[in-house]
C-alpha cells in the first residue's frame, strides 16, 4: 500500500499584517476542519517582526517558507507601496516556480495553490505546472469587482479617476465616484497605475476567488457576481468570511485592557488606523485637539507622523528612535489623563473592540478592521487613508450596511479639530451614532450566523475544499502517482 497523504495547500501571502493574518486564519481552518496540510509562503522582502507574529504559533499541520530576497535597488525611494509589493511578486516568480516544483516532487504533492489578492501574477506559475489555482481575496467582493474593471476603465477613459463626470456603476455594486476607487489608480502618471491594470487582468487566470466576506454585508454583490460567473464572465467567488483573529491570552494582558476595565460600558471611542495607516504632523495635532474638545473618553493608538505617506507604517519600519507620544501637543496626555489613554504603536485590537467599555471605533476602514468591528458589534467613524479604504468607507456608511459615519476633510485633506470633536460626539452620543450602533448589533448577529460551525461560511469553505480534494483524485487518498 502506498502511503496516504493529507491534501496539501500552498498559500502565497503578500507582506502586511492585513494579509498575513487572514491567510494564517484560512490555513488554520483548512487544517482544523478539512484535513489539509498547509505551506504558507511569504516574501523575505518587505517583511517585519510585526507581520510575522501571525505565523508565530501555527498548528502542527501548518508550515512556512520564505521566497529569497530580490533586489529593489532600481526603484526610487518614494516608490508607491503597491509598486514595491508587485515588483517583488514578479521578480520572485522564478523562485516560486522552483519551490512549487520541489513540493510537487515531494510525496504529499500540491493539491491546490492559493495566492493573496496582491499576488495574482503567481497564478501563471501554478497554471504552467498544472496545479489548481485560486485567489484568496482578503478584502470585500465589491473591491474585487472594481479591480477586475480597472483594465476596461483604463481603456475607455483618458482623464484621472477623480475627474470622471459620472459615478462608476458596476453590477451588484454601489455607485462609486472616481475618487473613491482604489488609490493606486488615481494617478495615471505613477508607475503603479499600469501595475494595477495588470493586476485586474491577472485575476482572470484564477479558477476561483475565496473572499473574506459574508452575505449580510454584500448580498446583492454576491448574487450578481454568481450570475456573471455562471455565464463565464468571471471565475466563481466563494464567501467564506468573516475571518477574525481569535482572542489571545497574552494580548489580554496589555495595560490598556486594565484601563478599559475602569471605564463605563459603551463610553470609549477607540482610535486606530490599522497596521499601516499614518497621519501627518498637522493631522496628529488636530486629532489630539479634537479628541480633547469632544469630551468623550478615548483610547488612541498613536504612531509616528509622516507628512508624505499615509501608509508609512505598512512595513512595520520606522526611522524614529523616540516615542510617538512625544509628537502629541504639549500637555495633551496630562490634560486628558482622566478621560483618555494614548498608546504608542500597537494595541490588541480584537480584544479592545470586544470590551464592554468600547462604544465606537474611529477607523481607516481597512477590511480586516471593519470585520473586527462587525464581529464586536461596534459602529465606525470612517476615516479612509489609502488602498481601497475610501471604497470601504462608502460601503460601510451606505444605507444598506449603515455601520459607519463619515468624517469630512477640508480641501487640504486635513480634518480640523472641530470636525473631529463633532463627529466623535455624534458617534458616541448622537442620534446617528445610535442608529449605527443598532445596525452594528444586527450585523454582529448576522456575522455569528455566517461563521458558526455548520453555518454558510463553513459550508462554503467545505464545498470548495471538497472540490479541491476531488480534483486531486487518487493523489490525495492513496499517495498518488
Amino acid at each position: 500500500m502506498a502511503e496516504v497523504h493529507a491534501p496539501h495547500v500552498v498559500v502565497l501571502t503578500s507582506p502586511g499584517a492585513g494579509h498575513v493574518g487572514p491567510v494564517a486564519e484560512l490555513a488554520t481552518r483548512l487544517a482544523a476542519h478539512h484535513g489539509f496540510t498547509t505551506t504558507i509562503v511569504t516574501y523575505s522582502n518587505l517583511s517585519s517582526p510585526t507581520h510575522s507574529s501571525a505565523l508565530a504559533s501555527l498548528p502542527p499541520r501548518l508550515s512556512t517558507t520564505a521566497l529569497p530576497e530580490v533586489s529593489l535597488d532600481d526603484l526610487p525611494a518614494d516608490a508607491h507601496i503597491v509598486t514595491r509589493i508587485l515588483t517583488v511578486v514578479r521578480r520572485t516568480l522564478p523562485h516560486l516556480r522552483a519551490l512549487l516544483r520541489s513540493l510537487l516532487d515531494a510525496p504529499a504533492g500540491v493539491t491546490v495553490f492559493l495566492t493573496d489578492m496582491l499576488c495574482p501574477a503567481a497564478l501563471a506559475v501554478a497554471q504552467e505546472l498544472g496545479v489548481p489555482h485560486y485567489v484568496f481575496f482578503t478584502s470585500n467582493l465589491m473591491s474585487l469587482v472594481t479591480l477586475l474593471y480597472t483594465p476596461e476603465l483604463a481603456r475607455t477613459t483618458t482623464c484621472e479617476c477623480r475627474d470622471l463626470p459620472e459615478p462608476v456603476v458596476l453590477p451588484g455594486c454601489l455607485p462609486l465616484h472616481g475618487a473613491d476607487l482604489v488609490e493606486p489608480v488615481q494617478d495615471r502618471s505613477n508607475p503603479v497605475y499600469p501595475l494595477v491594470i495588470d493586476l485586474g487582468l491577472d485575476y482572470l487566470q484564477a479558477d476561483g476567488f475565496i473572499v473574506n466576506t459574508f452575505d449580510a454585508m454584500e448580498h446583492e454583490t454576491l448574487e450578481t457576481f454568481k450570475e456573471l460567473s455562471d455565464k463565464g464572465v468571471y471565475p466563481p467567488a466563494y464567501a467564506v468570511g468573516p475571518f477574525v483573529r481569535s482572542f489571545s491570552d497574552e494580548a489580554a494582558k496589555h495595560h490598556c485592557m486594565r484601563w478599559l476595565d475602569g471605564q463605563p460600558d459603551g463610553s470609549v471611542l477607540y482610535v486606530c488606523f490599522g497596521s499601516g495607516g499614518t497621519l501627518s504632523t498637522v493631522q496628529t495635532a488636530e486629532m489630539a485637539a479634537g479628541l480633547e474638545a469632544s469630551g468623550q473618553r478615548f483610547l488612541w493608538v498613536v504612531r509616528f507622523p509622516n507628512d508624505k505617506d499615509s501608509s508609512a507604517s505598512y512595513f512595520g519600519t520606522t526611522t524614529h528612535g523616540d516615542d510617538p507620544l512625544s509628537y502629541l501637543p504639549e500637555g495633551f496626555t496630562e490634560r486628558t489623563r482622566d478621560a483618555g489613554l494614548a498608546v504608542p504603536q500597537w494595541a490588541p485590537q480584537v480584544e479592545i473592540l470586544d470590551h464592554c467599555a468600547v462604544g465606537g471605533f474611529l477607523s481607516h476602514c481597512g477590511w480586516n478592521s471593519a470585520l473586527e468591528a462587525v464581529a464586536a458589534g461596534v459602529p465606525l467613524l470612517a476615516w479612509p487613508l489609502f488602498a481601497e479604504q475610501r471604497m470601504n468607507a462608502v460601503k460601510l456608511s451606505s444605507e444598506h450596511v449603515g455601520l459607519a459615519l463619515r468624517v469630512r476633510a477640508r480641501e487640504d485633506g486635513v480634518v480640523p479639530r472641530e470636525g473631529v470633536a463633532a463627529m466623535a460626539r455624534e458617534l458616541m452620543v448622537g442620534e446617528k451614532g445610535a442608529a449605527a450602533r443598532k445596525k452594528a448589533r444586527e450585523l454582529r448577529a448576522e456575522a455569528q450566523k455566517a461563521s458558526v460551525p455548520g453555518g454558510p461560511a463553513h459550508q462554503m469553505l467545505a464545498a470548495v475544499a471538497n472540490t479541491w480534494k476531488c480534483a486531486a483524485g487518487p493523489a490525495v487518498g492513496d499517495g498518488g502517482v
